[in-house]
């Protein structure tokens, strides 16, 4: 979507947002609306009502939403006082809060938008009149937090979405609903890769063996990489004393987002989960001194981390509460920053071409926001400013071509963040690679240089496959679980014709787990027609059929998931697949 499209449908759904609690204030008016804005697609409203609204009272809210847009009512700007919009919003908890926020920052006055007897209070941008939206749809309900802080109040819900033609949105329902079929909740959950459970609680997956063995296969695949490299494995406790936090800057900027232990009664006591592993392995560096000819030092782990996700944000593998981070950091000195910075690049670009995934890629520069120096970063303006300068140079040096972003760097430093979007079109974050230059000052790390003089290293935080589940999530949903067959749980499913030909494909197995490929035998009491289906519905790469014929011959009559059929020794096929494996295909 260009920028001239997004602009022109962020108005259409900001607009449709508000004919929305127009229609949700006349059927029920002791309804308190929160917040409704524009999101990637379509809209959302938050809202408190006594009533749970079901799918019937949605089909009878958009009967009313176009009621309302046949009226063609235009929508109208007003700038009032602080004093006037208290008065106004008066009956609306949520509106006084918003303002009394506004005025605590600084704000006198209050912009809202009028559409018939509907008013709020907004800074929009809108279309000039509903009449302009042509197909309006609501799409399902959920639940919130107010402002998505679990301590608040549960919200009530609604998504939506407007074009201005009914064409336009049977065909982004149709786009909708192929993506609904290649999303990874939908295939993992089918191909018994990963489940929920709600007594374990949201964000919480279970990765099912399928799936675990996928997960395993990717991080062995990567240590040894890394190890390659020249990373030097840590193995760090999943949680510290709030200590800890307070010296990384994490318990200032970050709390929020983390799990926190014990009684605050007792400060000397409270702990929490750990959201990233850097402040641990800094202490790893620290012990002993260090000199010039030690670095650069690669700290890497295979890291389980905790973030305190909102329920609303949370789905399948892409949004979690606990995950795997493939998290590595290297210490530096000045003059080996930019070599190291385009190593862990080519790393990374080495992984996305082996993955298949490069192309689904592209690059953010995230910098900071000097607005926001205290609440949201280190505050040290010269230091962001040289870092960011040396990131940039570094960047354009590489040839990357990405975009700004102001306001999403990490607290301590600028980072290149490596972006791709879901079956749905929604983007995400997959790896980061940043620049440090507040941690070693906080952690008072040194190293003796050339002139025997104490000097503070660079850091770069980096990831190299980025957070596991997410980059499962994409492959899910880029191979629709046809994965390649280096990366498949089972490489090949060997089918039995019979009882009787069960022995022989035990034995076709074994000799295929010696030369580490991963087959199963399917001799369930169902037809062959049923188990080749079968296999073919979890999409292993290849299934093998042995009968009488291939008894006695010592073959085996392969079916590849893609190609023709054909029959080979076992150790001609075993030498096809090996070299499959052996160059990630």
């Amino acid at each position: 979507m260009n920028t001239e499209e997004g602009t022109k449908n962020e108005k259409m759904w900001h607009t449709a947002a508000h004919v929305f609690a127009s229609a949700l204030t006349e059927i029920y008016p002791n309804v308190k609306i929160a917040i409704g804005p524009p999101i990637e697609m379509g809209f959302h409203y938050d809202f408190e009502l006594e009533k749970n609204l079901n799918e019937k009272d949605l089909e009878k809210i958009e009967e009313k939403m176009k009621e309302i847009l046949k009226k063609k009512e235009t929508m109208e700007h007003e700038i009032i006082p602080i004093k006037k919009a208290l008065e106004v919003f008066k009956n609306n908890p949520y509106k006084i809060e918003l303002i009394n926020d506004l005025q605590a920052n600084g704000e006198k006055e209050i912009s809202i938008y009028k559409t018939g007897n509907f008013l709020d209070m907004c800074k929009g941008p809108h279309l000039n009149s509903t009449s302009e939206i042509g197909a309006i749809k609501l799409l399902k309900i959920s639940s919130a937090y107010w402002k998505g802080n679990e301590k608040n109040k549960q919200l009530q819900r609604v998504y939506g979405i407007a074009f201005k033609t009914q064409q336009e949105l049977d065909n982004w329902i149709k786009l909708r609903d192929e993506a609904e079929s290649s999303d990874h909740n939908k295939i993992g959950r089918e191909q018994n890769l990963f489940m929920t459970h709600e007594l374990i609680g949201q964000g919480l997956p279970l990765l099912m063996p399928r799936g675990a063995k996928l997960f395993q296969i990717l991080t062995r695949w990567i240590e040894d990489e890394e190890e390659k490299r020249g990373y030097v494995y840590t193995k760090t406790p999943y949680m510290a004393k709030s200590d800890l936090y307070k010296v990384s800057g994490h318990w200032e900027h970050y709390k929020d987002g983390m799990f926190i232990l014990g009684d605050e009664k007792n400060p000397g006591e409270i702990m929490a989960l750990r959201p990233m592993t850097c402040p641990y392995q800094f202490l790893i560096y620290k012990n002993g001194l260090k000199s010039y000819k030690d670095l650069p030092i690669r700290y890497a782990e295979t890291s389980i981390l905790f973030r305190n996700e909102s329920s609303g944000e949370m789905h399948g593998l892409t949004r979690v509460r606990q995950f795997t981070l493939s998290e590595g950091h290297l210490i530096v000195t000045p003059e080996q920053l930019e070599h190291e910075f385009k190593e862990v690049i080519n790393l990374i670009n080495y992984v996305m071409d082996t993955l298949g995934i490069r192309e689904d890629i592209t690059y953010r520069f995230s910098k900071w926001d000097p607005k926001n120096k205290k609440e949201k970063y280190i505050d040290n303006p010269e230091a962001w400013e040289h870092s960011q300068n040396e990131m940039k140079k570094i960047l354009d040096n590489l040839g990357i071509k990405y975009v700004e972003a102001e306001g999403e760097a990490a607290f301590y430093g600028p980072k290149l963040d490596l972006q791709t979007k879901n079956v749905y079109g929604k983007e995400d974050t997959l790896i980061t690679v940043q620049i440090d230059f507040a941690l070693p000052e906080r952690f008072d790390m040194t190293y003796v240089d050339k002139d025997g003089q104490k000097k503070r290293p660079y850091i770069i935080h980096r990831s190299s496959i980025g957070c596991y589940e997410r980059t499962m999530a994409m492959l899910i949903e880029k191979y629709k679980g046809a994965f390649p067959t280096w990366l498949s749980p089972e490489q090949v499913t060997i089918i039995p014709v019979s009882e009787k030909f069960s022995n022989y494909a035990n034995k076709v197995k074994q000799e295929l787990l010696e030369n580490k490929i991963r087959a199963k035998v399917d001799e369930r009491n169902e037809t062959l027609g049923y188990r080749i289906r079968d296999t073919q519905k979890e999409k292993v790469p290849y299934a093998i059929v042995v009968g009488a014929k291939e008894e006695e011959t010592k073959k085996v009559a392969i079916r590849p998931r893609n190609g023709e059929q054909q029959t080979l020794t076992i150790q001609e096929f075993v030498e096809k697949i090996n070299k499959e494996i052996k160059e990630k295909k």
